[in-house]
Order: structure tokens, then C-alpha cells, then sequence
């Protein structure tokens, strides 16, 4: 068996959208290197000023190398039939593939990645970058940070490597398609197959301990796997790929719950890779207060801690067309809702604060009213147990699980006491009330 041990300099972190300074491929035959190329890389675009500080390439020295087109083909010939090594082998594989793609030749070849290899077979040190497993082991490494140095060290490290496999690492990862070979390089495999196959929230979190991203799924192993089917080449990818180190989860009943629990956790902690929710916070609350004359007052305010809403919009228009509606249904002054002044509310006069307050009251109850108060009661984990998702008032109170379904739906404060409270907001409010009103005899209602 052949390994092409590999290592480029590139322009950038991600292939879609770099290009290659500098290639090295190291052939070896397990036990040495028996052939060796190396050549600078005209990339044909600017090379950041950080990149030319980390690796010493700069425009002048790739202005006269070759396009990677003009050495396409013998990089190719070089890696057919040959085992891909690198050093996080992932990163490497998607800028060789992507751009002897566009030269016209498809990479097919098995993947070996030496952070992977090293942390099984060579476990317990202090840290498996290159430069500290070559400092740690005594492997001679010249010219960091350049194609031709970091290759030969790579080649030094797969021989010994390979000596010290005993238990048939390497030969475990290149059975079949293994799955080990496209995760992150520094997810340790063991957390992957301990995730259950069932309903629930994930997380995924960065060397920092960090969290990176959070995701729901029917079946957690099912869907994190699909995280790492594939190796694509934009920035948020492989940016995801480098900076994930660690993976835990929250096991939930039913599908519904773990999309709820993740809406709560996306805007609790607000990961740098969750972006599709982000629109979904209700910026507006409809409230209520008594003014110096005794009045009790409304008006539409944007959403603050110190609020306690009757009830959140996303936009104040949304608010303000609800308000005029309570104002023409129960006869409230436009001026007392902070919808018009005094010159216009169209009041000739106002009733005393007690009779207009009586009117105030009743519109809040009949919003309280049309807000209902409901617990959606669905299967739980172990069949000793209900879920719980507890509405009130038209808002999430929380969710949880009961064990005495007769007992506790008795009253909405033996409820309450079971649930973890939540931050409600406008997307998992509609996820609830739509299933709600899809499955109506899972629900219990309250007088609120």
C-alpha cells in the first residue's frame, strides 16, 4: 500500500473561494518515502498580508510558478491509487479535490487523517498540532508552515505511526467508507456514537468550550452524523469543520419539544453558526399602566426586561392594528392608548377613572380570555411519565414532565411546579398552537 502524504499553503481557509500557493506530496511506502514533488503555486489572486507573514510567500515568489491547471495532471497521477494523508486531511482533501476539479480530473481516494491517527494510537500528550507532536516525539521539522517541511514531518509522523499500530488503527479506518474520516479532527468518535436515537437538542462547541451550534432533531446520532457526510468547500464549512472539539445533547419526548428547547437555547446563548432564527424575537409588547389621573392606560412600547406584556408582536403595526381593534370593541379613548392626542382622540368627554377602568378591564379580560391557558400533554421518555408543554395566557410558560397525570393536571399551579420556565417568542408560540390545534385532545385546558 501507497501513501501520498500531502500539505499545501492556500490563500485562505476554505477552497471555494482560495487557491493554492505551495504543494508538497511526500509518496510513502509504510515504512519510508520513496518519491518526493514539491512547486510554488501561482494562486492568480492576492495573498493576505497575515498569510505572507505565516508562511513567507509572498506575490513575488509565485508571480513566475505554474497554475495549479499546469500541474493539475501530474498531482493527479501522483495521488491515484494512493492512500490521501494529511494533517487534518479534510481541509487538504477539499482544496485538492475542488481544484483538480476544475483542471478536469475527479479525486476518488481514501482519506487517512494523522491528528486522528495520533490521538488513538499515540494518546495522552499535550496537544496534536504538528509542531507540538514533532517536538513531543523528536520528529525533525524544518521550515514550518511551508508545503515541503510540514509534508516530510507528516511523513515522519505517519511512520512511526504506523510502527506503533498495534491494534490495526489504521487499517480500521480504511475498511469500507469509514464514517471516522470525515469528522472534525479533533471530535473524539466516542461522543459521536454514544448520541441516542431519539427526539432531542445538540450542541456543538469549539476548543474553548464555547458554543459553536446548537440543532434539534427526530434522531440526534441520525442527524449530527449528516453534519459530516459531506466535505464541502465554503467558509462556514469548513470554518465549522476546524473549530468544533466537542458534542453533548438534551434528550427530549417528542420532535415538538426539541424544537422548542432549541429556539430557547439559540437566543439564550446565540452560537456564531445558528443564523435562520434570528428574526423571530418578538420586538414589541402591548402593556398596560395607570396614569396620574387613575387611567388605566395602553400602549404598544418595544419589548423590555421590565415589561410584563399582555401580549408580544413582532412589528409595531401588528401591535397597533390589535390595539385599535380592543378600542373599537370596547369603546376605549384612542388618547388613553397613545394612539392620538388629546386634540383628536374624538373624546368629548371621558368617564371618571373607575368607570373607564371598568371598560379597560374588560378589554384585558377578553384578550386573557382569547389567550388561552393549556397544557399539551403528549408521551414522555420512559412510559412512566407524560411531557408537558405549558401555555399561559397564549405564551410559553415552560415544559417538563409528569409522573401523575391524574394528580397533577388538577390544577395549573401543581403544573407549574414541574415545568422548566422558557422564553416565549412569537416562533415557538405558532409551532404550539399549530400542533395544538392539529392534535386538540392532547390538550388540557385552564381558566387562567
Amino acid at each position: 500500500m501507497l501513501y501520498a502524504v500531502v500539505d499545501i499553503e492556500t490563500t485562505g481557509s476554505f477552497a471555494a473561494g482560495n487557491g493554492v500557493t505551495e504543494i508538497a506530496i511526500a509518496i510513502h511506502d509504510g515504512k519510508q518515502v520513496i518519491n518526493f514533488y514539491e512547486s510554488l503555486v501561482n494562486p492568480h489572486t492576492p495573498i493576505p498580508y497575515f498569510i505572507q507573514r505565516l508562511t513567507g510567500i509572498d506575490h513575488s515568489m509565485v508571480a513566475n510558478a505554474p497554475a495549479f491547471e499546469e500541474i493539475a495532471g501530474q498531482v493527479f497521477e501522483l495521488l491515484q491509487d494512493k492512500v490521501f494523508v494529511a494533517h487534518n486531511v479534510n481541509f487538504d482533501y477539499s482544496f485538492i479535490k475542488h481544484h483538480l476539479q476544475k483542471a478536469g480530473y475527479e479525486l476518488d481516494t481514501k482519506k487517512l487523517c494523522t491528528v486522528r491517527l495520533a490521538r488513538k494510537v499515540l494518546p495522552g500528550l499535550n496537544g496534536y498540532s504538528l509542531g507540538k507532536l514533532t517536538q513531543r516525539l523528536g520528529i525533525n521539522h524544518a521550515n514550518h508552515h511551508r508545503a515541503g517541511g510540514d509534508a516530510l514531518a507528516t511523513a515522519d509522523l505517519l511512520t512511526m505511526i504506523i510502527e506503533k499500530d498495534t491494534e490495526g488503527v489504521i487499517s480500521g479506518m480504511l475498511k469500507g467508507r469509514n464514517s471516522e474520516q470525515y469528522l472534525p479532527p479533533h471530535l473524539p468518535v466516542a461522543e459521536l456514537e454514544s448520541l441516542p436515537n431519539t427526539p432531542g437538542v445538540y450542541y456543538f462547541y469549539n476548543a474553548a468550550g464555547k458554543t459553536i451550534y446548537i440543532g434539534k432533531a427526530k434522531n440526534i446520532r441520525r442527524r449530527v452524523k449528516s453534519h459530516f457526510s459531506n466535505n464541502k468547500i465554503n467558509r462556514q464549512k469548513q470554518d465549522f469543520l476546524r473549530e468544533t472539539h466537542r458534542i453533548s445533547y438534551k434528550e427530549c419526548a417528542t420532535e415538538l419539544m426539541a424544537h422548542i428547547l432549541e429556539s430557547a437555547e439559540i437566543r439564550r446563548l446565540w452560537p456564531v453558526y445558528n443564523r435562520s432564527q434570528r428574526g423571530f424575537l418578538p420586538q414589541f409588547g402591548l402593556i398596560t399602566y395607570e396614569d396620574m389621573q387613575g387611567y388605566k392606560r395602553f400602549a404598544v412600547e418595544k419589548n423590555k426586561r421590565s415589561f410584563k406584556p399582555i401580549y408580544t408582536f413582532n412589528t409595531i403595526a401588528e401591535g397597533q392594528l390589535r390595539l385599535r381593534s380592543l378600542i373599537e370593541e370596547f369603546g376605549l379613548c384612542k388618547r388613553l392608548c397613545n394612539i392620538a392626542s388629546s386634540m383628536d382622540c374624538g373624546c368629548i368627554e371621558h368617564a371618571s377613572p373607575t368607570t373607564y377602568n371598568e371598560k379597560a378591564e374588560e378589554a384585558i379580560s377578553w384578550m386573557r380570555k382569547h389567550l388561552p391557558t393549556f397544557a399539551l400533554i403528549d408521551k414522555g421518555i420512559d412510559d412512566n411519565e407524560h411531557s408537558c408543554i405549558l401555555m399561559m395566557e397564549g405564551n410559553l410558560y415552560g415544559m417538563g414532565y409528569i409522573t401523575d397525570k391524574k394528580q397533577q393536571l388538577q390544577s395549573i399551579e401543581s403544573v407549574q411546579k414541574t415545568m422548566e420556565p422558557l422564553q416565549d417568542n412569537d416562533y415557538i408560540r405558532n409551532l404550539v398552537f399549530r400542533h395544538a390545534t392539529e392534535y386538540p385532545e392532547k390538550c388540557v385546558m385552564f381558566t387562567s
